[in-house]
C-alpha cells in the first residue's frame, strides 16, 4: 500500500516514523514541496501491512 503524508515536513517525518514502527515499511520518499505560497510537503510511504501476530489483532464476535 502507499499513504501519502500531507503537512508539516517535521509533522510528515515524525507521522511516517511512527507508522513505520506498526507496518512492514518498504520505502519513505524523499518531502515534495507544495506549490508555492504553501509551506507543507508530500511524504509518501510505502508499506505492506504487518505479518507477524503480535502486531496483528484478531476481530472477535459476539
Amino acid at each position: 500500500m502507499r499513504i501519502r503524508l500531507h503537512g508539516a515536513e517535521d509533522e510528515c517525518r515524525r507521522t511516517g516514523d511512527h507508522l513505520a514502527e506498526h507496518l512492514d515499511e518498504l520505502d519513505i520518499s524523499r518531502p515534495y514541496p507544495d506549490r508555492p505560497p504553501s509551506h507543507l510537503v508530500r511524504l509518501y510511504l510505502t508499506a505492506n501491512p504487518p505479518t507477524s501476530a503480535a502486531t496483528s489483532r484478531e476481530i472477535e464476535t459476539p
